[in-house]
């Protein structure tokens, strides 16, 4: 009899133990594999991830193309650009300071107008991911994404949305407004001549400031459930 009661005991322990290992088991691949139900296939990350992107694009592109999209918010916002920074101190100091926050004013105001073509720019800039791209970025950081789109896709951005850009700026007469400012610095004694690339700076700094605001959706959308409004975006993101 005691043999029979130490063997259920033995069969007992066993079959829990089991039981134990196959819901750790279980909870394991629900991690790796989503809890969306069935396993996420290769094609469902990547599609996750350009769908995280489409949802950041287009988001980010919104919030900078409104009014004071850039100039409104401190963390985008073009100032004067740097490597003319003299210019702007010296105008101040003969009283032009109103000119130059003339100029400032209708420069984000360029990138803002700019900001309302970028989509398309940005949204062709994604169909190139591949999946051991998106298998990194889903296991990286909470921008991982964007930083990819920046590493792989700034110079064919910039060449795309430059054209973009110069338009708002002579719309916005931003362009008049820098041509008046170096004009008129040339002409004070002993400074030394500028002739800086507007359309360049205005650009890269745009297209900067889209690329923050992407980053912060993605950030959202990676830290928050509630930003996941997609059945695909909750098994993705759900799963890491």
């Amino acid at each position: 009899m005691m043999k029979k009661i130490g063997l259920v005991i033995i069969c007992t322990s066993f079959l829990m133990s089991s039981c134990a290992q196959k819901i750790n088991l279980g909870k394991a691949l629900d991690t790796v594999l989503g809890s969306g139900g069935g396993a996420l296939s290769q094609g469902e990350i990547a599609n996750g991830l350009k769908e995280a992107l489409q949802k950041g694009i287009n988001i980010g592109a919104d919030l900078a193309s409104k009014e004071n999209g850039y100039l409104g918010n401190p963390k985008i916002k073009i100032p004067f650009p740097p490597d003319v920074q003299r210019v702007e101190s010296a105008l101040r100091n003969v009283g032009l300071g109103n000119e130059v926050d003339k100029f400032v004013t209708a420069l984000n105001r360029g990138a803002e107008e700019a900001a309302k073509d970028a989509k398309p720019i940005f949204m062709a800039a994604i169909k190139n991911m591949t999946i051991t791209d998106a298998i990194g970025i889903l296991k990286g950081e909470k921008n991982a994404a964007t930083q990819y789109l920046i590493r792989t896709t700034s110079p064919e951005l910039l060449a795309a949305f430059m054209p973009v850009v110069e338009k708002a700026l002579e719309k916005t007469q931003a362009t008049k407004y820098y041509t008046d400012l170096a004009t008129t610095y040339n002409k004070i004694p002993l400074t030394k001549k500028v002739n800086p690339d507007l359309k360049g700076y205005a650009t890269q700094k745009a297209v900067d400031g889209l690329f923050m605001l992407i980053a912060d959706e993605e950030a959202k959308i990676r830290e928050n459930p509630l930003e996941r409004t997609t059945e695909l975006l909750k098994r993705v993101f759900g799963s890491v």
